[in-house]
């Protein structure tokens, strides 16, 4: 890491973004677990700057709530271009001496490498601005003019280029290092004389180049990370981006992931060595998931904590923990608060709310639980319920070691099923049920002969059932 800490990062994020077409400023936008903004302030707060400044207009309130917390934030009350926003922090912070980087909440793909090439290059050269470009599609961009000898010259918006100028594919990212006391002298001296009647940045570089002050460029590697993010198609081709990276960069350190095309991470997920990715898998929030797991197909986990062997399959899972060598789903619903012990299986359409599995316990089939403690190696059968809810307040059942409640019972809460005990399938238990005993709590079965045959005659039933009374006749004869 160099050791050239920038003294100000400032990051513009007043803007509208009217193309959005949303009631949500521009730079809340979310791609990949995080904000617009939040991309930006994270790759920034990696420099280490002395001091963090955010530019809100539109919604500064929630443009100023996402800040991080030690950032100044600066606003802007008119809109008047990128020029006059950091002038208005110039004129509210004061003179910032040393190297301040102005960039874009809403370029969520520069990493906080190349901020730091940007910074480095800067101060080596000494110069006054250094012009952060790339190379690729400039369509809609300032063109990069250079000499014979290959010096920067200027910048030209794309509509003052010549066809010749046009041509160029060296364009302005709109990221800049500049000396922090001349920026604050030229700032003071761009004109809002044009077409737009708006302050730019661009101007800051002409204006100290005209002064006789060294002007140089740094190229970024990737030309994507200077990607914009000025409407809903530029917002997905950036969160196509930025998935790819991370899929990549997840599986060169040993994960498996079997389709990244339909697999979305969020940028604060992290996933063991020898893990396997399932397609149309989205891990999101801060989603850990440990070595050896298979994870997929079609899962969702959010804010999921997934143990070591452990294997997920069609499950939507939302602030839960899954313990090493669990099995869950298919098609199972882990809802906040399910904590599922090492070697439990929680099977097809099993959904679980603020409750504990214990190790080895087993929800195979078609139950909900809510508020509950399942004990070590318990059964729960299928078609269960845990029935916690009386309409006014949630209540507590306990499940204890090695209990096995039979298929289609309803656990009426608050109540305990011991250790060791028995439900009868079918039961609606109410009353706690002690140790090694067996709970019963269902009517008595009653028979009614031949009431099919009186009525529902005429019926498919009707005829079936007399065929059988018949043949039953005949056997006996």
């Amino acid at each position: 890491m160099s050791d050239s800490r920038p003294a100000a990062v400032i990051i513009l994020a007043a803007g509208e973004g009217t193309r959005m077409k949303s009631s949500t400023p521009k730079v809340l936008h979310r791609i990949c677990g995080r904000s617009l903004l939040g991309h930006a302030i994270a790759a920034a707060g990696e420099l280490r700057p002395q001091r963090l400044v955010v530019v809100a207009g539109h919604g500064r309130e929630q443009v100023s709530a996402e800040a991080s917390a030690d950032a100044d934030v600066v606003i802007q009350e008119q809109q008047l271009g990128t020029g006059h926003a950091v002038r208005m922090v110039t004129e509210t912070l004061g003179v910032i001496s040393g190297t301040v980087i102005v960039t874009y909440g809403d370029m969520p793909l520069l990493r906080a490498s190349t901020y730091r090439e940007l910074a480095d290059a800067h101060q080596a050269a000494r110069n006054a601005v250094t012009v952060l470009t790339a190379v690729g599609d400039p369509d809609g961009y300032g063109r990069i003019v250079r000499d014979a000898a290959g010096e920067f010259t200027s910048i030209v918006e794309q509509r003052d280029a010549t066809p010749e100028q046009l041509a160029i594919t060296e364009y302005n990212s709109g990221c800049y290092a500049f000396d922090g006391g001349l920026l604050a002298d030229a700032i003071k001296r761009v004109s809002s004389d044009n077409d737009q009647q708006q302050e730019y940045l661009t101007d800051v570089v002409a204006i100290l180049r005209g002064d006789g002050h060294r002007v140089g460029t740094v190229r970024a590697a990737d030309a994507a990370e200077v990607l914009g993010v000025n409407d809903r198609v530029q917002l997905a081709a950036a969160r196509r981006v930025l998935n790819d990276r991370m899929t990549v960069s997840f599986m060169r350190n040993g994960v498996s992931i079997i389709d990244p095309a339909t697999t979305w991470i969020d940028v604060d997920v992290t996933i063991g060595a020898d893990s396997e990715i399932g397609p149309g898998t989205q891990l999101e929030g801060r989603t850990a998931i440990g070595s050896g797991v298979r994870i997929g197909p079609g899962c969702t986990l959010t804010d999921t904590t997934v143990g070591d062997g452990a294997q997920v399959r069609y499950t939507v899972s939302n602030q839960a923990e899954i313990g090493p060598n669990a099995t869950v789903g298919p098609y199972a619903y882990l809802r906040p608060g399910v904590r599922i012990g090492d070697g439990a299986h929680i099977g097809c359409h099993v959904e679980l709310k603020n409750s504990v599995v214990g190790e080895g316990a087993k929800v195979p089939h078609l139950t909900y639980v809510g508020d509950a403690d399942i004990g070590k190696g318990a059964n729960i059968g299928a078609g269960t319920i845990f029935a916690n809810y009386d309409g006014v307040a949630k209540h507590h059942t306990t499940v204890g070691e090695n209990a096995f409640v039979g298929s289609d019972s309803v656990l009426v809460a608050p109540v305990t099923i011991g250790a060791g005990a028995y439900t009868a399938a079918g039961s609606t238990v109410s009353e706690d049920i002690p140790p090694g005993a067996l709970g019963i709590a269902r009517g008595h079965q009653h028979n009614s002969d031949d009431w099919v045959l009186r009525k529902r005659a005429g019926t498919a039933a009707a005829e079936a059932a007399s065929r059988a009374v018949l043949d039953k006749k005949g056997e006996q004869a």
